[in-house]
């Protein structure tokens, strides 16, 4: 139902980005795309990029009036940069980075210089990715689904959160941390963590959790391998830069334990159908459960070091150490909203698919028709069948 493209480099004049299949009539204003840009911005632990940037969302196609129209939407977002680069004379890059994209898209492509590589794989693009986001998170809000995400670990450094939780305390004391932490004692050692590695001269990464409220029951789907939530949210999270792994809820923790242990046991109350647990994550089948569907996801250190690695010089077919190229320290902190935005972007896809429709209006009703899992909701037949594939045959 959903699909979008991005495209530009790191340094290039813009980044643009086309988001198709949004519903018409969607409330849209500039503050929903700027908010969550500035909050990619921001994060200890990120490098000088950040002081030059101010990102700003112009949008040029699909909205009028300050609404969605159905048709493509078009973004774009300038590179202030740019104009340090516009006139430069590009030194030669042929020392690639363990860990980049630098020496893989290199062979792929055939690039005689690894900077080409580099401009495109940068999470620079990520920019529009959160600006994609935005518009699904408007989107999902109209339903009252909320998207949100934190820090659970950086460095080592393992928050304790209370439980159960209060999703929605989370992620505003995560706001209120410069490492989107939501515990205040982890935040202040993960700030310790992050100030050592810079003097050491290197990198750290983490985990991130998000979390999306208020989800219906029956969301994506069993049938087919590519319609199940479960793999379609693996893969919109690993295709963040330098993202590495993901479970749905504490699915490693899970798979030490016995089924007894980890099943979520359903219950009833009154005509409710409930659960005494969330340990599957918000999905069973592929489908939502209708509980917090929680998405975690692992974050490798940068591989832009400011110790310089061992590598190859590609030009002089030599050993050689890699040049620093200007990266955060830490970004893990600043994924938060990008994981935010491909999570949101998913889950809208989903919404839609469930829904039909081509505007606001039309969608409005069938969400308010979707079954909800009461036992008023699923009549059981209780008479003995047969599959009948035997008259076919």
């Amino acid at each position: 139902m959903l699909r979008f493209l991005t495209a530009g480099e790191s340094h290039g004049p813009v980044l643009t980005g086309i988001l198709e299949g949004m519903p018409a009539g969607l409330p849209l204003a500039p503050d929903d795309l700027d908010r969550e840009l500035l909050r990619r911005q921001q994060g200890y632990g990120s490098g000088g990029r950040m002081q030059i940037e101010r990102d700003h969302a112009r949008v040029t196609g699909g909205v009028m009036a300050g609404r969605t129209t159905g048709g493509p939407i078009s973004l774009l977002i300038e590179n202030r940069d740019w104009k340090n680069w516009a006139e430069k004379d590009i030194t030669p890059l042929t020392t690639p980075r363990p860990g980049h994209a630098d020496l893989t898209g290199a062979i792929k492509y055939g690039y005689g210089d690894l900077r080409l590589a580099l401009e495109r794989s940068s999470a620079r693009e990520t920019a529009v990715r959160v600006a994609v986001g935005a518009i699904c998170k408007r989107l999902l809000a109209e339903f009252g689904i909320v998207v949100g995400g934190y820090v659970t670990e950086i460095g080592g450094v393992v928050a304790a959160l209370p439980e159960p939780p209060d999703y929605l305390a989370r992620f505003a004391a995560a706001e209120q941390s410069e490492v989107r932490c939501p515990d205040p004692g982890a935040s202040a050692r993960i700030e310790a963590a992050i100030r050592q590695v810079k003097i050491d001269k290197d990198t750290l990464g983490g985990v991130v959790e998000v979390v999306a409220l208020n989800l219906p029951p029956g969301l994506g789907s069993h049938v087919h391998y590519d319609r199940r939530l479960t793999g379609r949210l693996a893969a919109a999270a690993c295709s963040v830069q330098s993202i590495k792994g993901v479970e749905i809820g504490p699915a490693f923790e899970n798979a030490r334990k016995r089924g007894t242990e980890v099943h979520d046991w359903i219950a009833l109350d009154g005509e409710q159908i409930t659960r005494r647990s969330n340990r599957a994550g918000g999905l069973e089948g592929g489908m939502t459960t209708g509980q917090p569907l929680i998405v975690r996801a692992a974050m490798k250190p940068i591989s832009t070091t400011l110790t310089p690695l061992e590598t190859v010089d590609l030009a002089r077919g030599e050993p050689g150490q890699t040049v620093y190229e200007r990266s955060d320290f830490c970004a893990t902190p600043r994924a938060v909203p990008v994981l935010e935005a491909m999570i949101a972007f998913v889950l809208a896809d989903a919404l839609l698919e469930k829904l039909g429709g081509d505007s606001l209006d039309e969608l409005r009703p069938r969400f308010e028709a979707l079954r909800q899992g009461r036992l008023s909701d699923l009549p059981m037949h209780d008479q003995p069948w047969r599959f009948g594939y035997d008259e076919w045959l």
